[in-house]
């Protein structure tokens, strides 16, 4: 019997499945997978980020996952996160539930709520319901993890 074996779960697939049924670790490679990312340059600090948006709002960084360096400006008043075509932020991957989590913003607060998701929405490792974010604070949905800055921070 030959297929994929998952690198997460050890499970062999052979379906031709970019995901793993069993842990959904993704399988193969995503070379033909197109996204809006680019790759996060080392040299460039999080400052740099800070500055292509507006002083007054708020930036996530997708730090780990399939769309590590992309940039993501907070400016409206709700933005969602999931795997829905309509998601604000969209994640194409498993660990993402279709409506995982939105955003709110009020004036220069942020506030993270989880939407449901089958896997959690976590701030710096902890499992959220709600949470108000904080500069510098890491938000997880499924396997990909977001840095939130701040722009007005110093």
């Amino acid at each position: 019997m030959s297929g994929t074996v998952c690198p997460g779960c050890g499970r062999t697939e052979d379906g031709g499945a970019n995901f793993c049924p069993s842990c959904g670790h993704q399988l193969g490679s995503s070379a033909d997978e197109t996204t809006d990312t680019f790759e996060l340059d080392e040299e460039v600090p999080h400052e740099e980020d800070r500055a292509r948006f507006p002083h007054d709002c708020g930036l996530f960084v997708v730090e780990s996952g399939p769309k590590a360096g992309a940039r993501y400006g907070l400016e409206a008043e709700l933005t969602t996160l999931g795997r829905h075509g309509d998601a604000d932020i969209f994640f194409d991957d498993v660990t993402v539930s279709r409506r995982h989590a939105e955003v709110q913003r009020t004036g220069d607060r942020y506030l993270v709520r989880d939407a449901g998701s089958l896997n959690g929405t976590y701030v710096n490792r902890r499992r959220i319901e709600s949470a108000l974010l904080q500069d510098g604070d890491e938000l997880q949905v499924g396997r990909f993890r977001l840095v939130f800055f701040h722009g007005t921070a110093d």
